[in-house]
């Protein structure tokens, strides 16, 4: 697979515990990606963060520790993270997507 050196990076901010069709809901976003046949999708898992609600999760309480924040960023050419943002929009309930123009120095699958 080819990717423009002028790309985009998307970012997928969610909860660890949210979910989708019964199963969690960075799992379904890497999924659906591969689907699309998008470069690639890494999920980070945060230690601390807030959102829309502006209340604090972390690791340090373990009431609060259940809901981690989760990122999930995928590259790939603008008009192909555009086309997977409409499917994600319809899905993801929580959150907050962004999308920033990324430079790709290279992209390669290790040899065999």
């Amino acid at each position: 697979m080819v990717i423009p050196e002028e790309g985009c990076l998307l970012r997928v901010f969610i909860g660890e515990s949210d979910k989708h069709e019964g199963k969690p809901l960075y799992e379904w976003l890497v999924q659906e990606a591969r689907r699309q046949n998008l470069a690639g999708a890494t999920v980070l898992r945060g230690m601390m963060g807030f959102g829309p609600g502006s209340r604090i999760y972390t690791t340090k309480i373990l009431r609060l520790s259940e809901d981690l924040p989760i990122i999930v960023e995928l590259v790939d050419s603008r008009e192909k993270l555009e086309t997977f943002l409409k499917t994600v929009d319809a899905v993801v309930d929580t959150g907050m997507a962004t999308l920033e123009k990324a430079q790709i120095h290279f992209y390669r699958a290790a040899k065999d």
